[in-house]
């Protein structure tokens, strides 16, 4: 097993605990993300995996249906990571986007790690539930994220950077990083 996908089934087995948490009022509950409710950001999380599966070419990313139960959605979205991950072929596929051509595991290992990561403490944070995250993911995803620091900072992307107080802890400082209070 490789350590992408290692880490990346721990992200996400935590991504999933908190979507299982959620209460049915907790849906409708404000994120720390402006202008996203806890479902609007599972959505995101939902849609974001089907477009990282969908720059392998197998298929067109489709957007999570927000209608619809989004525990099964996640459930489908992540099983197809996971399953991709496990395909040596279609991790060195190289992939374009936004920060450049990059082995597909390469993307799942930067960006969807810490996308879903991050988001994990956001439901976290909206639902009243866990916030603690895996030290070792917190890192990896703070060392990803610091090479893209300026780009990350646009218009849908993260809020600006927050000074943590002296002596925080790491996840404080990578959530700070981020643009969220801790």
């Amino acid at each position: 097993m490789s350590e992408v996908l290692a880490r990346y089934g721990a992200i996400a087995d935590g991504f999933t605990a908190r979507v299982e948490g959620v209460t049915p009022d907790g849906w409708s509950a404000q994120t720390p993300c402006a202008g996203w409710t806890a479902r609007a950001l599972v959505a995101h999380v939902i849609t974001t995996h089907h477009r990282v599966i969908a720059s392998l070419g197998e298929n067109e990313p489709v957007d999570a249906d927000t209608e619809a139960e989004l525990l099964p959605q996640w459930l489908g979205a992540n099983g197809a990571v996971k399953v991709a991950l496990a395909d040596g072929a279609r991790t060195s596929k190289v992939v374009g986007g936004m920060f450049g051509e990059q082995p597909w595991e390469s993307l799942v290992g930067g960006l969807l790690c810490s996308d879903t990561l991050i988001h994990t403490w956001d439901l976290a944070r909206a639902t009243g539930q866990d916030e603690i995250l895996d030290p070792g993911a917190v890192a990896k995803a703070f060392e990803a994220l610091l090479l893209l620091d300026d780009r990350l900072r646009r218009p849908g992307g993260f809020a600006v950077k927050i000074d943590p107080a002296p002596g925080a802890d790491a996840q404080t400082v990578f959530l700070n990083f981020c643009g969220r209070v801790g």
